[in-house]
């Protein structure tokens, strides 16, 4: 008999939010999680910063001045506390799909006002918050309203067909990132994409296709990049310039979301700039059909030469000074360390990174620890 590689249907949401309404946001991405399950995805992917809204306008307004704040501050308003009654909606719709969920959220920390994180919330099919994942590195200008996340939040989670992963836009060619997750056995990656990119780059749609193709041939993953759409509301609370508004209703910018096979075959898509959910029955024994060719974390690397380490244990801002001081991870040496199936969830405490009873607790090290 041996091991078995399902046959899974996967889903990608091309959709755009509505914009900077939390409530009305959430049961758009409700609506979207069933519509997917019942035409069978097993896993559904969402679009970056998809409740209540990507902070898009740092490209057309000044990053201080009083539209930028008034959004930037109606952001906060709308942004979800994880876990939460928005993630608790979330997980009933998952449950009802039957399906893994994947959706970008922007985050705020419980009793804060003024910290968010981009974040993405993982559900699984029981309806259960399996963890999240927290943007390392916001970029340009999402660094004036987001905090970037540890390495407490980065790495893979379990499913029953194998390590799932998730990257938010950038990271999806960050080549660290990508090999950690190498590491660890990623099979299927979920990658989430804004409305578009900055306005003087390649448009949304290439650079997705680029970083896609690029993530399988060195992963040998399956990805499932989901892109955000504009729509009209979105333009006109943004309240751009003649000029910004060409760009945004032009269908060449956003859109593009695609699925791609490990053999770097685009398996789905790309789609155009229209809301709709792009579909794929991927096929996981082709995993192991090009990793017998190129494992990059296993026999086609040489980890005397190269390797990496993660340190997955968050600082803490504040605490009382009778409890235990939290010291950074020891740097005693390059080594790549991979997080084994027993290592459990990834953490959803309700604090500051790293504090809570969910949250994951560092690994203990020792000097004898394998490298792969």
């Amino acid at each position: 008999m041996g091991d078995e590689y399902p046959v899974l249907r996967v889903a990608a949401v091309q959709a755009a939010p509505v914009f900077l309404d939390r409530e009305a946001t959430v049961e758009k991405a409700c609506r979207l999680i069933r519509e997917a399950g019942r035409h069978g995805a097993q896993v559904i992917a969402f679009p970056e910063g998809f409740i209540p809204a990507h902070p898009i306008w740092f490209h057309f307004h000044p990053a201080t001045g009083p539209i930028a704040t008034e959004l930037s501050v109606e952001l906060f308003k709308n942004s979800v506390v994880v876990p939460g009654p928005e993630v608790e909606a979330l997980c009933e719709a998952a449950r009802d799909a039957g399906a893994y969920v994947v959706i970008g959220v922007c985050e705020k920390l419980p009793r804060s006002t003024g910290t968010m994180f981009n974040s993405q919330l993982y559900i699984g099919p029981d309806g259960r918050h399996l963890g999240k994942h927290q943007k390392l590195m916001p970029t340009v200008g999402e660094r004036l309203v987001h905090m970037g996340g540890y390495g407490d939040t980065f790495g893979t989670f379990e499913t029953p067909f194998g390590p799932m992963s998730a990257l938010i836009c950038g990271e999806n060619s960050n080549p660290l990132a990508v090999f950690a997750l190498t590491a660890e056995g990623t099979r299927i990656h979920v990658a989430s994409w804004p409305n578009h990119i900055p306005t003087i780059s390649n448009p949304l749609p290439d650079r997705v296709l680029v970083d896609s193709r690029a993530f399988a041939q060195m992963s040998k993953a399956y990805v499932i990049s989901a892109c955000g759409v504009i729509d009209e509301r979105m333009i006109a609370m943004m309240r751009v310039s003649p000029k910004d508004e060409a760009f945004l209703r032009d269908p060449r910018n956003s859109g593009g979301s695609v699925i791609v096979a490990p053999d770097t075959s685009v398996v789905a898509g790309p789609l155009g700039a229209e809301e709709a959910i792009l579909y794929a029955d991927i096929d996981l024994s082709l995993c192991v059909k090009m990793k017998l060719r190129h494992d990059f974390a296993g026999h086609y690397n040489r980890p005397d030469v190269f390797q990496l380490a993660i340190h997955r244990r968050a600082p803490r801002i504040y605490r009382d000074a009778e409890q235990a001081e939290i010291l950074p991870a020891p740097d005693d040496g390059p080594r790549l360390e991979m997080r084994s199936p027993a290592a459990g969830s990834l953490g959803e405490g309700a604090g500051w990174p790293g504090e809570g009873p969910g949250a994951r607790e560092p690994r203990a090290e020792a000097a004898g620890d394998a490298i792969v």
